[in-house]
């Protein structure tokens, strides 16, 4: 029995529940992103957050990404999808190419995809040697150590759904003209794979879940659930690592105009 079996995918929320949880958590998320940002309550820059997603192909990953940011300044935070790296890419170390999008002090970013490809895809498909792969999962928690010891707050989703309720996705954009496009035949094949990716995924759990950056298995089989789940997992690591900084969350009842 590993992690993935014991999450509930029985849990969702009514459409009225996911919008009323939805609204107000946005709103939630948008008093913290201007406080981090220096721009409300006493000016100070708050630490970087860095919100990082993985999960199952058609698990809803770009559904809650675009969830957690559609009322958010994109002046004010980063989106950036991370796709098979590019043959000048696989010419550095790994981390290399996800480094520009790591926010600073005062910024937000939200990994689409991470560098969990190494210990994942590039496992399972043969990409990456064994040495390599085995020798990722020290790398990452170093680095992701280095990264909160740094003041950073990293979030870590994997977005779980049955393979049961992935056929129905995939059967469903199959037949929708304008979601096809999501379809690929490697979606397919990994389908196929799926006992060696969850053997992976349990494993890159095992591994890398440590006190500094721990893992969030979102039960996803019920988009509306998975979606209101990750933005107020957001917001409560937000003000969990604002306090650590010795940074009292707004209150935007009481706020007062910031002096500049």
């Amino acid at each position: 029995m590993g992690r993935l079996d014991d999450v509930d995918l029985s849990l969702k929320l009514s459409r009225k529940e996911q919008d009323e949880r939805l609204a107000a958590a946005q709103e939630r998320l948008s008093a913290l992103r201007l406080q981090l940002g220096g721009l409300i309550g006493d000016g100070r820059l708050g630490p970087p957050v860095c919100a990082l997603f993985e999960g199952w192909d058609a698990s809803g990953k770009g559904g809650a990404i675009k969830r957690l940011t559609s009322q958010l300044d994109h002046r004010h935070v980063r989106v950036a999808s991370f796709a098979a790296p590019t043959y000048d890419e696989k010419r550095h170390h790994f981390f290399w190419r996800f480094a520009p999008a790591l926010p600073g002090w005062g910024g937000v970013a939200v990994l689409d995809r991470s560098w969990y490809g190494r210990v994942l895809v590039e496992r399972v498909e043969g990409f990456a040697s064994e040495e390599q792969w085995r020798r990722a999962y020290s790398e990452i928690v170093g680095l992701e150590r280095t990264l909160a010891l740094e003041g950073m707050i990293l979030i870590k989703f994997w977005l779980h759904i049955s393979d049961e309720e992935q056929l129905r996705r995939f059967r469903r954009r199959e037949k929708d003209p304008l979601k096809t496009w999501k379809l690929t035949d490697e979606d397919w094949r990994n389908r196929e794979r799926r006992p060696e990716y969850t053997a992976a995924v349990e494993e890159m759990f095992e591994r890398t879940d440590h006190e500094h950056a721990r893992w969030t298995i979102v039960p996803a089989e019920s988009k509306r659930y998975a979606r209101v789940f990750v933005i107020e997992t957001v917001i409560a690591e937000i003000e969990r690592g604002m306090v650590a900084q010795g940074i009292e969350p707004v209150d935007v009842a009481r706020l007062e105009p910031a002096t500049h």
